[in-house]
């Protein structure tokens, strides 16, 4: 009979115990502050990027690069066989390449028979390009625009109508992120290939990839069939250019950091998009 009392005492500092605990959850549930909300490209304008079908993902105002993103500029065994597989399909093909990267000589070899297309930003490395064909070709680039001022481009290109496709030939565009001062040949040709890894863009201040992306884009839009590789795609620039103007739709693979797009253009557009009269 001595342990009823102690069986009671148990039994009520137990349900003191729990009545505690409730209080206390709810008063920690009812003063929670509320989630911070972010503004996005996508909360200002609500209707698709008329460059693609599909609307991109929310695009946040701070357009940046992760500090440590991209810090290795080496393409590992994967990308590189990603990059051979891809080229290898078309050879001979139209290949234009954005950059000048060492590990990217070998795309002049493997691809006889075809022209192959050099664009680099910094005169130091076009010095040492390779030509061991005759229809390899390497052209300066005039990169004007810092990674830094990507949301900003970005953001007035979606509102911009000289900015939509087919707006007007690509060389008399209005666009700010339209490259209208490539040498003749990059307009003349139909590219099959596009790789894309250049500028550096590695740095806000650094020429950034906003015009190479959005111009490789209406080209191909405006061509027949065009396989468009994207190098640093961990890097957020590149990444939400890429959504913005090849089109998630037309994402059909990756590796590592490329990522890869099959894009299908009008073909009974191409010699208006690339004509060289003034309009």
């Amino acid at each position: 009979m001595a342990r009823l009392p102690l069986i009671a005492l148990f039994v009520l500092s137990t349900i003191s115990i729990l009545r505690f605990l409730k209080i206390t959850t709810n008063t920690s549930s009812s003063s929670a502050p509320p989630l911070p909300q972010t503004q996005s490209l996508t909360d200002s304008f609500s209707s698709p990027s008329p460059s693609c079908a599909e609307l991109p993902p929310p695009v946040s105002n701070t357009l940046t690069h992760h500090p440590n993103a991209s810090k290795d500029a080496t393409l590992t065994t994967k990308e590189l066989h990603l990059l051979s597989n891809v080229i290898s399909l078309k050879v001979p093909c139209n290949l234009l390449v954005f950059g000048l990267n060492p590990q990217l000589d070998f795309l002049s070899t493997l691809n006889v028979g075809g022209t192959t297309l050099f664009l680099e930003d910094d005169v130091k490395k076009i010095m040492v390009a390779p030509t061991k064909f005759k229809t390899t070709y390497v052209y300066e680039i005039n990169q004007t625009q810092a990674a830094g001022e990507a949301y900003e481009l970005l953001r007035r290109a979606r509102i911009d109508p000289a900015c939509m496709p087919r707006a007007k030939p690509l060389q008399a565009s209005r666009c700010p992120l339209a490259l209208t001062l490539l040498p003749k040949l990059v307009y003349e040709h139909k590219w099959d290939v596009v790789v894309i890894d250049g500028p550096s863009g590695d740095r806000p201040e650094a020429p950034g990839r906003m015009a190479v992306i959005y111009t490789t884009g209406m080209m191909a839009k405006a061509g027949a069939v065009t396989d468009v590789l994207v190098h640093d795609v961990d890097r957020t620039v590149e990444k939400w250019y890429s959504w913005e103007f090849l089109c998630q739709e037309n994402l059909v693979s990756s590796k590592g950091k490329f990522w890869h797009f099959k894009i299908i253009g009008l073909e009974d557009a191409h010699e208006g998009a690339f004509a060289h009269e003034d309009v």
